[in-house]
């Protein structure tokens, strides 16, 4: 079980050709920002995409270069932990990008962290 993670997408619908615009994504920030804001007991953010993770980092006003997507990736930022996978999108699992072992590694991670 988590607790006190928050598993994020950039964008909360489906765009033409599943790919978000830069509007859609900064249209979307402020709802996250203001969950993010809402959760004050928070530790983990689980950001699933690069999409997800510039976003999040942007939100937070921090620049991407100091902290840079990979799937199994751990940032520390404060006293939050972003951790990083792919998009569990069709295209990803279909592909072999992203397996179900690769990404179930990714929350034993996450839920060792949220329960430390």
């Amino acid at each position: 079980m988590l607790v006190d993670c928050r598993i994020t997408n950039a964008v909360r619908c489906l765009p033409p050709q599943n790919k978000p615009v830069g509007a859609e994504i900064a249209n979307c920030r402020p709802f996250l920002l203001e969950e993010l804001h809402g959760l004050p007991r928070l530790r983990v953010v689980v950001a699933l995409g690069r999409i997800a993770h510039d976003s999040l980092l942007r939100a937070l006003g921090l620049r991407l270069a100091d902290y840079p997507f990979g799937h199994g990736a751990l940032h520390e930022i404060g006293g939050l932990t972003v951790a990083d996978s792919y998009h569990c999108s069709r295209y990803n699992t279909q592909t072999g990008r992203l397996t179900e072992p690769m990404f179930r590694q990714v929350f034993e991670r996450v839920q060792a962290l949220a329960v430390t």
